[in-house]
C-alpha cells in the first residue's frame, strides 16, 4: 500500500483540555483515516465490515468512558441527558449505514460512512466535547455549576462561534477535497481532464488561493486573491506574500505559524490585513505545505476567506444581546458579568465598591400623562445624565422600566460614594424639557456594600434593591445604605 493519508489531520484546536477524552478522540481519528485510506486503495468488503466491527466496538468503549467523565460533573443535569442522546444517535446512523451495503455499491457506503463520521467527529469535539470541557474546567478553578456553564457558553458565543462555524465548514470541505484528491492520482484516470477540472476550480471558487515557493514568494494566485486584495496580477506574482498581507507581517503570528506548519505541516487561523485601498478586513487563513517525493517542502498554499462581514453581524448581535435597546445601556446580562469581574477585582486589590439601585419617583406620572414616547425620552435623558455623572471605571445599567443598577468601582472611602450619590440626585432632579413640557423625577437609591453587606452578585444586588425601598419608605428622592436593621 503506499503512503496512509490524513484525510482528517488533527490539531490543537481539538484538544479540550481534558487527556481521557483528547486520547479516546485521537482513536476515533485513527479510525477515520485508516477508513480513507481503505477506500482509496483497496476496498471490499471484508474490510468494510472489519471497519464497522471496529468503529462499533470503539464507539461503546468510547462512550461508556467518557459519559462517565461527564457523570462526576453533570449528574441530574440536562447537559448528560443531551448528551448521551448523541451518543445513542451515532450507534443508529452507523446501523443504518451499515445496511445501506444491501442496496448500495461498495464505493458509496464507504463515501456516505466518511462523511457521516467526519462531520460527526468535528462536531462532537468542537461543539458538545468543548462546551462540556469548558464547564469542568470552570468548576476546577472553582466556579459553580451554574458560573462555569455561563462562561463556557459566553466563551463559545460571538465571535468565538462564527471562527468555530467556518473550522467545521472548512475540515468537511478539506476531507472530501482531499479524498478526491488522492483518489484521482491514485486511479490515474483522465489526466488532462483531471487537471483541467482543477485549475477550474482553482480559478473559480470562492476562496483566495494563493501558491509561494519555499521563500514565501507567491508563485501564482487565483481570481478570488486579485478580486479580495485588490491589486493586479503582475502586482501579485513574484512578490513576498507578507507585502500583500499586512497581517502577516507580525513576528509572534509568524512564529506561530511556521511552528506549527513545521510541525504539522499546516496552520490555520485569524488574521487581519489591508487591502490595495487601505482597508482593513479579517480573514480566516488556512495554510498547507506541498512536498517532494523525498518528503521535502516545496510549496505553500494559502486559503483567505474573507469573514469580515460575518464577524460585524455578530459583534452586532453581541452588543444587542449584552445593552438596553432603549437607552444603549448595558443590561441585566453584561451587568452580571460585570459586578462578577467587580468582585473578582475587588477582592484581588482588597478595595471597596458599592451596588446602587436606583428606581425613579414621578416617573408614572409623566408616562401615563404624557405618553410612553415622552416617558421614554425622559428615560433616555435620565440614563445620559448619569453616565456624565459616574467615572470612566463605573457602571450604570437599565435593568427595568425606571430602574436602574450603578456599579461605583475602587472606592477609597464610603464618602467618596456619598459624593457621587449626591451629585446623582442633583443632577436627576434638574428638570427635563420634553416638547415645551418640564418634567421633573427625582430617584430613590438604595447602596450595598462590598463586602461589608455581601460577597456574591445576588446578596449586593437584594441589598441594594432592599435598601432603595427603604429609601422610598422614608420619604423618596434621597440614598439609604443596607443595614441588617432594614426589615
Amino acid at each position: 500500500m503506499p503512503e496512509a493519508i490524513e484525510i482528517f489531520p488533527w490539531n490543537k484546536n481539538f484538544e479540550t483540555g481534558i487527556a481521557e477524552i483528547d486520547e479516546q478522540h485521537h482513536v476515533i481519528v485513527s479510525l477515520i483515516n485508516t477508513l480513507a485510506n481503505r477506500l482509496i486503495y483497496e476496498p471490499d468488503i471484508d474490510l468494510l465490515n472489519q471497519t464497522f466491527s471496529e468503529l462499533s466496538d470503539y464507539a461503546v468503549y468510547h462512550f461508556q468512558c467518557e459519559e462517565a467523565i461527564w457523570l462526576r460533573h453533570f449528574s441530574n443535569t440536562s447537559y448528560l441527558e443531551t448528551h448521551k442522546k448523541t451518543h445513542i444517535s451515532f450507534v443508529s446512523s452507523l446501523t443504518n449505514l451499515k445496511e445501506e451495503e444491501e442496496t448500495e455499491s461498495l464505493q458509496t457506503v464507504f463515501e456516505d460512512l466518511l462523511s457521516f463520521l467526519s462531520k460527526w467527529l468535528a462536531h462532537h469535539i468542537l461543539e458538545d466535547d468543548m462546551r462540556m470541557s469548558k464547564v469542568i474546567l470552570a468548576m476546577d478553578k472553582g466556579f459553580s455549576f451554574d458560573e462555569a456553564v455561563k462562561r463556557a457558553n459566553k466563551h463559545m458565543d460571538g465571535a468565538m462561534q462564527v471562527i468555530l462555524e467556518t473550522t467545521l465548514s472548512m475540515y468537511e470541505t478539506l476531507c472530501k477535497r482531499t479524498l478526491d484528491l488522492h483518489k484521482e492520482i491514485i486511479e490515474r484516470k483522465k489526466i488532462e481532464s483531471g487537471l483541467r477540472l482543477a485549475s477550474s476550480v482553482f480559478d473559480n471558487t470562492l476562496e483566495a488561493i494563493c501558491i509561494t515557493d519555499t521563500q514565501s514568494v507567491i508563485t501564482d494566485a487565483n481570481l478570488a486573491f486579485f478580486k479580495l486584495t485588490g491589486y493586479k496580477r503582475e502586482e501579485v506574482i513574484g512578490n513576498h506574500i507578507a507585502t500583500l498581507k499586512s497581517g502577516l507581517e507580525d513576528k509572534i503570528l509568524l512564529d506561530e505559524i511556521w511552528q506549527e506548519l513545521n510541525t504539522n505541516n499546516q496552520w490555520h487561523g485569524q488574521v487581519q490585513s489591508r487591502n490595495k485601498n487601505g482597508e482593513l478586513q479579517s480573514e480566516w487563513l488556512g495554510l498547507s505545505t506541498i512536498k517532494d517525493e523525498q518528503n521535502k517542502i516545496v510549496n505553500f498554499i494559502g486559503i483567505f476567506s474573507n469573514i469580515s462581514s460575518l464577524i460585524k453581524n455578530q459583534v452586532d448581535l453581541e452588543y444587542l444581546a449584552h445593552h438596553d435597546a432603549l437607552t444603549q445601556l448595558p443590561n441585566r446580562m453584561l451587568l452580571a458579568d460585570r459586578l462578577e469581574q467587580a468582585i473578582l477585582n475587588a477582592k484581588r486589590k482588597n478595595e471597596l465598591f458599592a451596588v446602587c439601585f436606583l428606581d425613579l419617583d414621578g416617573f408614572k406620572p409623566v408616562n401615563d400623562t404624557y405618553g410612553h414616547a415622552t416617558g421614554d425620552q425622559l428615560l433616555c435623558e435620565v440614563a445620559n445624565r448619569i453616565k456624565q455623572i459616574i467615572r470612566g471605571n463605573d457602571t450604570v445599567a437599565r435593568v427595568g422600566g425606571d430602574e436602574f443598577v450603578i456599579l461605583f468601582n475602587e472606592l477609597q472611602a464610603v464618602t467618596e460614594c456619598e459624593a457621587l450619590l449626591d451629585r446623582l440626585l442633583t443632577g436627576i432632579s434638574c428638570p427635563i424639557s420634553i416638547e415645551q413640557n418640564n418634567h421633573c423625577v427625582g430617584a430613590s437609591i438604595g447602596i450595598s456594600l462590598y463586602p461589608n453587606n455581601g460577597e456574591t452578585p445576588e446578596s449586593l444586588l437584594h441589598h441594594a434593591d432592599k435598601a432603595m425601598y427603604e429609601a422610598k419608605r422614608l420619604g423618596k428622592s434621597q440614598y439609604q445604605f443596607y443595614s441588617p436593621a432594614i426589615l
